[in-house]
């Protein structure tokens, strides 16, 4: 009954479906809200699931409403219904429900379903728990529930559900003026999950860091090291006074700058001994500067000897730099007992340009017998000092002090230009060769340098002069003094300006001192060098006999690079360098001695430097051996093919490629070679050539030579080698002057991949060779588009040219190729063929061909005409052409095909009309079977042909006889197939009677399968088949079937 009223629901509009839901509601809530739940549940896509929430807002059914929601809840995200959901679950008391949506959702308002179960007060506060710590709404959670009076809930959320979000909690309490022993509890029941730093925040922000002292003892008793933590403390003890100095300085956690920032405002000098600790600069500078503690800055940057700290305190730019270098100068420097201080400041000072203040200071240290008077570090910044800031000073310092770096000084001297004083500070540390350098590099008295030399006689003070006159370009005297140093250290600066200056006798005379001294391959080189220069030839051969260690093959590279090639050929023939013996040779015209080097080395590079040197030299046979010996390498064929060819040696080139031929290593690359040669310079070899060698030919290469030189034939043949049919197919076609040949051509189009090439190739036979066009077409009749050929045809004008093309391909009954036969059997009176044509091939334009015809002078084609409109179905067109020509059996059969009744009566009436007796009888038997007897017989008899209508009417009155004799013999049979059928039911009967009689009386009779119950079937279904006691199966009670009437 239920699924059916919500059946009923389907079959009603959207407004009466909700003007019935709400009646029931109207009548009985309570007993019609599960009908209308089902019925909104089931339409609520039709009736809109805003209009079904209407409705059940409109009764105040929370029941109801949760009950329809529930089921759409999980497929819609729409806000509103989430909520309405959540709003109907709390009022009808499903507050697991409320918790899960509320945990699981997230389409619902988080502020709005907030707002409704604060207001609800439900008694399990979990749901506004959810919400509230989904969406960021913990302080407002806590106000509710500290003014609820839910404290558990607060401790639950805290300990259990988020402790990250309990210090908005401990601040929403203390907000709340909560007491203390709780909020101590509440935070010593989470511990270490507390995060420490917003706790300490929001505590902070109340002024009631107090609050976290057990908590903070707490977390350092059991080893923490969190900076927050400590931070934390810090501040506690700092505002209680509980002696902080001892934890600034002790504690080794907290963070100085928090911690330091939280004591300015409190005690400034705590704030420096947090800054100071944690070497806060910034931070220490401000708030010394702010509360005028300069001694205590004074003596945290001297202590901290910092540059960047110096220069920022230093900077003009800062107001109290008078007042700090007071208290550094009178203060901090004195207690200092560091060196490394003072030099830091005394740094300081000089990056920051104070001169007169750094050196008073300082003459007070060193100068007037304090603790740092022979400090060496002292005397050395009080001379620097000087140096940098009044030179005046400076020779009274070098002659007064003793404990100082004299190199460093000397070095510092040098850079500020005190040249004297380097001078005088060099000599006092006998340092001979920086006062030496100091006389050459920035007196520039080379005179000076000699004299000092001769006054002490160090080798190492020689090697400077001799270094300073050979920078000078004193090459000779360079040379001398290095021989009296008996240095041998700047051999290769010596030997390289001795070669600018073209100096090789004094070289030579350096270099054998030299080589008493080291064994260096670049000396040895050197001196086989020089003696090339100086033409010694025999010192040579006599040197590289004798032990060296000469890098021969590099002098030997460099002598012939500079055309010594004399003594590079003793170099190279001595070291047994075939190669670079070659080419020499052949610098020297010495070719047929190059060629017999060229063969010892044996080396593609030397072949060709040899090859191309005898063919500039005209020197061909010679050129011809070295060049057999090039061509076998495949990457340097091409190189040798070219240079005889810039040159102009074309016969000669194909001379040696045809030699090259017969080689046992000869390759691809000779023969494709020499097939370019060819078709460059001996076209008429080309096409032997090809064919003899096809298979070891580079096809590609030769083709484009082909091409470039226009070989047509020959390219074709290549094209065809290489399988590349349609590029031969478009040669042909292209260049058929020279290229094309009918069998070859049929041979390649067949085989092209492009189809457009098999049109090409019509347009060019329709153009150069009409006779042969159908021959082609045979060939590509299985590869083209017929319709497309007929089209070119057509175009052209030649359709009747390719006819037997045409005929051929019929059989393909193509659209194109039938119309354009059967046009040109028209123009030619082939009724016959045509007739032919259109009964075999039927795919063309059936009716424009009739309209074409119909008019032919020619009786045969304008039957062909009528023909058509018959195969068409145009029969009263086909008819009318036909008795247009007379053609009154062509009509009378068109009238019986066709099947229209009017049509055959039509047909007889214009027989009778044009007095055709015999037309009109021979109708009757040609469309027997359309035409209606008393219409015949009226036509008949009103025009006096019962004559000739009698034998139809005869064959009439025998055909409907036999009909009638049909029926009353089916009528007959029938009868009787009912009288049997009536009589075996009969039998039937009884025997369900006669085997109910044989069941037990005080069994029931059991239901007949298919029984109805009362007033539902209104009758009885037939018993099961008795197949088991030998009866055969009972059709059902009822009237047997009817038989037909007529």
């Amino acid at each position: 009954m239920l699924q059916a009223l919500v059946e009923f629901f389907g079959t009603l509009s959207k407004e009466w479906a909700l003007e019935c839901m709400k009646d029931l509601l109207m009548v009985n809530l309570r007993g019609n809200l599960q009908i209308i739940v089902q019925v909104a549940k089931e339409y609520c896509e039709q009736m809109g699931v805003d209009s079904c929430i209407k409705i059940f807002e409109q009764f105040r059914s929370y029941e109801g409403l949760y009950f329809f929601l529930g089921s759409y809840l999980s497929s819609s995200e729409d806000p509103d219904i989430h909520f309405k959901y959540i709003e109907a679950a709390a009022k009808t008391g499903q507050i697991k429900e409320v918790e899960r949506v509320t945990r699981e959702s997230n389409f619902y308002d988080p502020e709005k379903t907030k707002n409704f179960l604060m207001e609800a007060k439900l008694p399990d506060a979990r749901p506004l728990i959810n919400v509230c710590d989904r969406f960021g709404f913990v302080p407002d959670l806590t106000h509710y529930l500290y003014t609820s009076n839910m404290l558990r809930y607060i401790e639950g959320y805290v300990q259990k559900v988020n402790p990250g979000n309990a210090p908005l909690v401990v601040g929403q309490l203390l907000d709340d003026e909560c007491p203390e022993d709780f909020i101590k509890g509440l935070i010593l029941s989470v511990r270490s999950l507390l995060p420490v730093e917003p706790l300490v925040e929001e505590c902070e922000k109340r002024n009631r860091l107090r609050l976290l002292t057990q908590f903070l003892e707490h977390l350092v008793s059991e080893g923490s090291q969190d900076v927050h933590v400590h931070n934390a403390l810090g501040k506690i003890i700092i505002d209680s006074n509980n002696n902080p100095e001892h934890f600034l300085t002790t504690n080794p956690y907290y963070d100085s700058r928090v911690v330091g920032k939280y004591c300015e405002k409190r005690d400034p000098t705590l704030a420096v001994v947090a800054y100071r600790r944690g070497q806060c600069d910034d931070e220490l500078i401000n708030v010394t500067n702010k509360n005028s503690l300069f001694k205590l800055q004074a003596r945290y940057v001297v202590e901290r000897m910092d540059a960047d700290l110096w220069e920022k305190v230093l900077n003009p730019d800062n107001e109290y730099r008078r007042q700090l270098i007071d208290q550094v100068v009178s203060t901090a420097l004195p207690e200092s007992k560091s060196p490394e201080q003072v030099s830091a400041a005394v740094k300081a000072f000089m990056t920051a340009d104070l001169p007169h203040e750094l050196i008073e200071l300082l003459e007070k240290i060193v100068l007037q017998n304090s603790a740092f008077s022979g400090n060496f570090n002292l005397q050395n910044l009080l001379i620097l000092t000087a140096i940098k800031a009044d030179p005046s000073r400076v020779m009274d310092y070098i002659n007064r002090l003793d404990n100082f770096d004299g190199p460093a000084v000397g070095e510092m001297a040098v850079e500020a230009q005190l040249y004297e004083e380097a001078f005088a500070i060099f000599k006092k540390f006998n340092l001979n060769v920086q006062a030496v350098n100091v006389l050459l590099d920035n007196i520039r008295s080379i005179d000076r340098a000699v004299e000092f030399a001769f006054r002490v006689e160090e080798d190492a003070v020689w090697s400077q002069v001799a270094k300073a006159q050979l920078r000078e370009g004193l090459i000779s005297d360079a040379i001398e003094s290095f021989i009296r140093a008996d240095d041998a250290s700047q051999f290769l600066d010596v030997i390289r300006a001795a070669e600018d200056a073209n100096v090789y006798h004094d070289l030579v005379r350096y270099l054998l001192m030299v080589r008493q001294k080291a064994k260096e391959p670049k000396v040895d080189s050197e001196l086989i060098y020089a003696y090339a220069k100086i033409d010694r030839l025999s010192d040579i051969e006599e040197f590289i006999l004798m032990p060296n260690v000469a890098n021969l093959q590099n002098v030997g590279d460099r002598l012939y690079d500079e055309a010594l090639y004399e003594a590079a050929k003793i170099i190279f023939a001595f070291i047994s360098n075939w190669a670079k013996l070659a080419i020499t040779l052949v610098k020297l015209k010495q070719f047929q001695g190059a060629v017999d080097a060229a063969r010892k080395a044996n080396s593609s590079k030397t072949w060709k430097e040899v090859c191309f040197a005898c063919v500039d030299a005209e020197e061909f046979r010679l050129a011809q051996i070295c060049g057999l010996n090039i061509i076998i390498q495949v990457d340097d064929l091409e190189e040798v093919s070219e240079y005889y060819q810039n040159r102009g040696c074309f016969n000669e080139l194909i001379s040696l490629m045809e030699s090259g031929l017969g080689l046992e290593r000869a390759h691809m690359g000779i023969f494709t070679e020499l097939g370019v040669l060819y078709a460059r310079y001996r076209p008429e070899k080309l096409m032997e050539h090809i064919k003899l060698f096809s298979t070891r030919l580079n096809i590609p290469k030769l083709i484009r030579a082909c091409d470039e030189q226009q070989h047509w034939k020959e390219l074709t043949y290549l094209y065809i080698q290489y399988d590349e049919f349609d590029n031969a197919a478009t040669t042909i076609m292209n260049h058929s002057p020279e290229a094309w040949d009918h069998m070859q051509f049929k041979d390649v189009v067949v085989k092209v991949a492009n189809v457009e090439l098999y049109y090409k190739a019509v347009h060019f036979y329709l153009q150069e060779h009409p006779d042969l066009i159908n021959d082609v077409l045979n060939v590509l009749a299985l590869r083209v588009d017929h319709a497309r050929v007929v089209d070119i045809m057509r175009k052209a004008g030649h359709l009747r040219l390719v006819k037997p093309y045409m005929v051929a391909v019929q059989s393909n009954n193509v659209s194109a190729v039938n119309e354009a036969l059967n046009e040109i059997y028209v123009e030619e009176e082939d009724y016959d063929r045509l007739r032919e044509s259109i009964d075999l091939h039927d795919n063309f334009d059936q009716i424009g061909l009739a309209q074409k015809i119909e008019k032919h002078e020619l009786l045969e084609m304008r039957r062909v005409a009528a023909y058509i409109y018959k195969k068409a179905g145009r029969w009263k067109q086909s008819i009318a052409l036909s008795k247009k020509d007379n053609l009154y059996k062509d009509a009378m059969e068109t009238a019986s095909q066709s099947g229209d009744r009017e049509l055959a009566e039509e047909l007889l009436v214009y027989f009778i009309e044009q007095g055709k007796k015999e037309c009109f009888a021979s109708c009757l038997f040609v469309c027997y079977d359309l035409i209606r007897a008393d219409i015949a017989l009226e036509l008949a008899w009103m025009n006096n042909m019962i004559d000739f209508a009698f034998p139809y009417l005869l064959q009439f009155i025998r055909e409907y006889t036999g009909k009638v004799d049909e029926l009353v013999k089916d009528k007959i049979e029938a009868q009787n197939e009912v009288k049997a059928k009536e009589k075996e039911e009969k039998d039937v009967i009884a025997q369900q009677n006669m085997y109910a009689q044989l069941l037990p009386l005080a069994l029931p009779a059991p239901p007949m399968p298919g029984m109805g119950g009362p007033g539902v079937g209104g009758g009885f279904a037939p018993p099961p088949p008795m197949g088991g006691l030998g009866m055969p199966p009972m059709p059902p009670f009822g009237m047997p079937p009817m038989g037909s009437s007529y």
